[in-house]
């Protein structure tokens, strides 16, 4: 019975855990020094980051907050007259306000997050930025080797996002995901690098699919649309490269027209639940306050009167002890008066 059942779940792949691994620093996430001070340091990591606990938290925060992904707000970090390793060549910049997206993306780590929710953050359909932020996790601190598991199914995904602060560098995910594999420059950081050969590995396996091209582009520069990009790989049209994308990769990486009205509708429907929830959640706090402010001012009164109670049976307390005080002098003042009348009249 044991050999039948070994044959049985001898072709099965193994699950993988929930639990995910750490490559690097435990600490840093490998991010450089200087966006990594800029963090701990940032009011809105201490204050307002650290109030949040919970995974499905740190989403919706990621869904009203992070419009770009660069690791410096617009306008905050000045390199100008630097050279060398101050200049940002590399990953070290003058620093300034760091991002709202580098805050959270830290924030994620310090949650340890498991599979299930990076897997939840890279397929989420509320946001292109939250999805973008899984990728970024699995870049910094996932193992390399494992970065093409994470990433195949998305090479060629076509939601568009912009991740330049201010605007103006509009890309796909799979641009994106492609430019993380290929390159470690980043908005005047650095990524961590990639062993040579799993870099060399998943340039081969682009090679073969034909996804190689954007290898000397930087995150700065706009890039082009994928119409362009596909008439451009060796002369194949759109229809040979879709079959042999399809040929390579098992999964659906395109999204059809259907999916995208289910996807939105589904958005709409959970922002709305979300602003319900939200004004049902302030109306109990209103309604609470409102009654803490009744029973406060119902209860003045009674605590004035109380109050005025407890001072009057101090002062007569007071009283009596002083007039006790009083009396025990007294007496003791005529006890030291008849003893000295005694002593006189003896003495004659």
């Amino acid at each position: 019975m044991d050999s039948e059942e070994n044959v049985q779940y001898e072709g099965r792949p193994s699950k993988k855990s929930n639990v995910l691994p750490i490559w690097g620093s435990e600490r840093t996430m490998n991010l450089n020094n200087m966006i990594l001070t800029n963090v701990l340091q940032s009011p809105y990591f201490k204050n307002q980051l650290y109030q949040l606990k919970t995974y499905h938290e740190v989403v919706d925060e990621i869904y009203y907050k992070v419009d770009h992904l660069e690791p410096w707000e617009k306008g905050s970090r000045k390199t100008s007259g630097q050279v060398g390793m101050c200049g940002g060549v590399r990953g070290v910049g003058a620093g300034g306000i760091v991002s709202t997206a580098y805050c959270i993306l830290y924030k994620l780590f310090t949650l340890r997050l498991t599979r299930k929710q990076l897997n939840g953050l890279i397929t989420h359909v509320d946001s292109p930025y939250i999805r973008a932020l899984g990728f970024m996790y699995i870049r910094y601190c996932q193992p390399p080797a494992d970065m093409w598991d994470w990433y195949e199914a998305y090479l060629e995904d076509e939601e568009e996002l912009d991740p330049k602060a201010g605007t103006g560098c509009p890309m796909t995910i799979g641009q994106l995901v492609r430019s993380f594999m290929l390159k470690l420059e980043w908005y005047g950081t650095l990524f961590p690098r990639i062993p040579v050969p799993i870099q060399k590995e998943i340039e081969r396996k682009l090679q073969e699919l034909n996804l190689c091209d954007d290898h000397k582009r930087n995150a700065s520069e706009s890039w082009p649309n994928e119409e362009e990009n596909r008439r451009d790989r060796n002369g194949r049209s759109d229809r040979e490269s879709m079959d042999r994308s399809r040929r390579h990769d098992s999964k659906d990486r395109f999204r059809t027209d259907r999916d995208s009205r289910t996807r939105r509708s589904r958005s709409r429907e959970r922002s709305s639940r979300r602003d319900s929830d939200r004004r049902d959640h302030r109306e109990k706090q209103r309604s609470r306050s409102r009654d803490r402010d009744r029973r406060r001012h119902s209860r003045t009164p009674e605590r004035r009167r109380s109050r005025s109670r407890s001072r009057d049976r101090k002062r007569d307390r007071h009283r009596d002890s002083e007039k006790e005080h009083k009396k025990r002098r007294d007496d003791s003042r005529e006890r030291r008066g008849d003893s000295k009348n005694r002593r006189r009249s003896r003495s004659r």
